[in-house]
């Protein structure tokens, strides 16, 4: 599901995520049992048992033929054989350098390797599947006084972790319930996957996509409960309140929806977790086609954000909201792009469990500080003549915000990737990218971040 929200009226605190997974779990199989159980009806066997030579009379149920339901054990191997054999797995490597010079003359270096492998089975008995998939990243280069590139662990350090291990059920071919530990994409809650290991999180979600064959109307609905977050440069799971900041344990609810019909669509997206935040979400695009391969797109977006029950987040209450709207022109291979966002409230803009959704969020700055407002110009290209090569750069240029203390700013991005989508080199990924920040404070202070990635996704599993 791309997007989730929640209601406000939500129970107080949340069940743990074990015991309603192990319920639905249950139930699930159940109904899988009871799918199964289909194809041998009680009148299927009183038919069979017609066909066949016996004393037997009419209405009778001998023992041996009695509970329910004939032996359809070979039927279940055969499934479990099938969905055995229909297993996907996913293995990627990764190596990944880092260096930023930040505005206090400080540093953060590091150089590390690793990448993930997981697996996806087939569906059991065309209902139940499950998956799961390990992170690692180890340390190639990286001195603990340069430490906070959020390449390995606090203190350099390289990691380990089984960041997914879930259980999926299809109550039917649109609709489908997730449980366990998984990763998502939604605009505040997200893998965030601009690292060596993603976000992931321990959570219960139900997804349905619904239409969209031959250029219909298209819904995609979700809710979900998400109990613990992974983060992206850690092996441990934590509550959601807690990675937000709070010192107490609470989740977080969501539910949503997103309509799209031909060049348009709209969603909406709410976050809900008791005693710490509500996170709304809105936004809408619209295309307008001008010539073959060109096109006009043009996108508004609306963030609020609120402190909820007890103010536990920060300890007192508060309000803040974002909204923004972008302008692109697609031409040929390149992506010609404009965008403007607002802050305003009585505080910055969060962003703890994902990257930041904002139009001008770019490689280092969020541009989402309380009173800010910023533009951003960006243009990309797509070379034809060596397939897989793009480029970009943008300029960011954000305002002073309502804090006294901090400055305006303005971000330079440079992106330069390689990713053949054919041949021998298909699956592999190189990318450089460059920022440089410079902040109007008294000293003119700036900062520098050069990262370097190379992934490789074997085409052959």
């Amino acid at each position: 599901m791309n997007q989730y929200a929640t209601t406000k009226t939500v129970m107080r605190q949340a069940p743990p995520v074990a015991l309603l997974a192990t319920a639905l779990c249950l139930a699930g199989l159940m109904a899988v049992g009871d799918a199964a159980a289909q194809s041998a009806t009680p009148e299927r066997d009183q038919q069979e048992r017609d066909a066949e030579e016996s004393s037997v009379e009419q209405g009778q149920t001998p023992l041996d033929e009695s509970f329910g339901v004939r032996d359809h054990r070979e039927w279940v191997r055969e499934t479990r054989r099938k969905a055995w054999a229909d297993t996907a797995w996913d293995v990627q490597f990764r190596t990944f350098y880092l260096d930023r010079d930040k505005f206090d003359d400080t540093k953060s270096e590091s150089w590390a390797i690793g990448g993930s492998a997981g697996f996806k089975t087939g569906y059991f008995r065309e209902r139940f599947a499950f998956g799961a998939t390990g992170y690692t990243s180890q340390r190639l280069h990286g001195d603990v006084d340069e430490d906070g590139a959020l390449l390995l662990e606090p203190g350099q350090k390289g990691y380990t972790v089984l960041g997914q291990l879930y259980g999926e059920f299809l109550f039917n071919e649109d609709t489908h319930l997730n449980f366990g530990r998984l990763s998502i994409d939604t605009p505040y809650i997200n893998r965030n996957d601009v690292r060596m290991t993603p976000n992931t999180f321990e959570a219960i979600t139900v997804q349905g996509l619904y239409g969209g064959d031959e250029g219909g109307s298209e819904w995609r609905v979700g809710a979900g409960y998400f109990d613990e977050i992974k983060e992206r440069n850690s092996d441990e799971f934590v509550s959601m309140s807690v990675d937000a900041g709070a010192s107490v344990e609470r989740g977080v609810y969501a539910a949503g929806a997103n309509y799209k019909k031909g060049p348009f669509s709209l969603g909406a997206i709410d976050y809900y977790s008791n005693d710490i935040i509500n996170i709304f979400y809105t936004e809408a695009k619209y295309d307008i086609p001008l010539a073959e391969k060109k096109k006009l797109k043009f996108s508004l977006q609306y963030s609020d954000q609120d402190s909820t029950g007890d103010d536990l987040l920060k300890g007192t209450s508060f309000s803040s909201h974002q909204w923004g709207g972008k302008g692109e022109l697609e031409a040929g291979g390149g992506l010609f792009t404009l965008a403007y966002t607002s802050t305003d409230g009585d505080a910055n803009m969060q962003n703890p469990w994902s990257g930041y959704p904002g139009y001008t969020s770019v490689q280092v700055e969020d541009f989402n500080r309380d009173g800010e407002d910023a533009w951003l110009a960006r243009a990309s290209y797509n070379f034809k003549s060596l397939k897989g090569l793009s480029v970009y750069g943008l300029y960011v240029d954000g305002s002073s915000p309502d804090d006294p203390t901090q400055f305006a700013k303005e971000e330079y991005d440079l992106n330069l990737q390689f990713a053949p989508p054919e041949g021998v080199l298909k699956g592999l990924l190189v990318r450089v990218r460059y920022a440089n920040v410079q902040q109007d404070d008294p000293t003119g202070s700036e900062l520098s971040d050069l990262r370097f990635m190379i992934y490789y996704d074997p085409p052959s599993l």
